[in-house]
């Protein structure tokens, strides 16, 4: 398993059990950072009108299409560090 792929494993455990809950768009970046990473680009159908959490995140993951799964680690990693 290469490093980044550790560090990604630690950053997502940690998540897990923040002592603080983040606010909303900073929940929103971390699930898109997450899904970009680990699923890639999203090709999902978007959420209807009603649906407006499904919708948020919907719409946070496809802001990240086109960015590589190692730069979206990355990022995830240096956003949940801050978030210590």
């Amino acid at each position: 398993m290469s490093d980044l792929q550790t560090r990604f494993d630690a950053a997502t455990a940690h998540a897990k059990g923040l002592s603080e809950r983040p606010d909303n768009a900073t929940l929103l970046n971390i699930y898109a950072l997450f899904k970009q990473a680990t699923a890639g680009d999203n090709v999902d159908q978007k959420p209807g009108f009603s649906d407006l959490v499904g919708r948020a995140k919907w719409d946070a993951w496809n802001r990240l299409k086109g960015t590589p799964g190692a730069a979206a680690m990355q990022q995830y990693i240096d956003l949940i560090e801050s978030l210590r």
